[in-house]
């Protein structure tokens, strides 16, 4: 069977990589949100499977101690997509189920948890990985799911970033730019400086694709 490999830039996370918020939760995730952004930005691309493995371990833990709260599931959910994107291939698949099991547990218990993260992050899954009979992926589906994330944050770097990635991918390029716009525009997130400053990267590497 010829292997299909899949490419989620979650991490992205997402996504989605962690959206701004103000809660007291901000403190309880930032050292995954911190060590998360040095494996995407810092660390050799060879080392972020195994990285991005012992990662989702911690924010399982996380989440174990804290069943209430929605912020760890997202981040243990982020780490795991972001796994699957780093792994590629079919053995890839297995993790972006959990990660989508983990974004849904998340929602619900607060789908406006961290600005509607885990939504953006879903819709990243629904969008990168295959559909039917392969895997789960829907266009559609990813689509409505950025709509709510973007709902909940409009001015989001990653929410506007990660909508644009899947409207650059559908062909729809001044829509994309439209989003890479708000994206530039967005708000700094204070002590989240290094995942802004590697996102605008990827924002304005888009932008030339996607801008005559």
């Amino acid at each position: 069977m010829k292997k299909t490999f899949i490419r989620l830039p979650l991490a992205a996370l997402l996504l989605s990589a962690g959206l701004c918020f103000a809660s007291n939760n901000d403190t309880l995730v930032r050292p995954i949100q911190d060590q998360w952004a040095q494996i995407k930005y810092k660390q050799d691309a060879k080392q972020h499977a195994d990285a991005y493995r012992a990662l989702a371990e911690l924010a399982g833990k996380l989440a174990e101690s804290h069943p209430t709260q929605a912020e760890p599931l997202i981040w243990q959910g982020i780490a795991v997509s972001s796994e699957a994107g780093a792994k590629g291939g079919l053995g890839a698949l297995s993790l972006a189920k959990q990660a989508k099991l983990l974004f849904e547990q998340a929602i619900q218990l607060d789908g406006s948890a961290l600005d509607g993260s885990a939504y953006t992050s879903l819709a990243t899954l629904y969008a990168k990985v295959p559909g039917w009979p392969l895997g789960f992926g829907d266009k559609a589906k990813a689509d409505e799911l950025f709509k709510k994330a973007l709902a909940l944050n409009p001015q989001g770097i990653d929410s506007n970033f990660l909508y644009a990635d899947f409207l650059a991918d559908q062909g729809k390029n001044p829509e994309a730019a439209k989003h890479l716009d708000a994206a530039l525009k967005a708000a700094p997130r204070p002590g989240r400086e290094m995942a802004d400053a590697g996102r605008k990267q990827e924002i304005e590497a888009l932008l030339k694709k996607v801008k005559p």
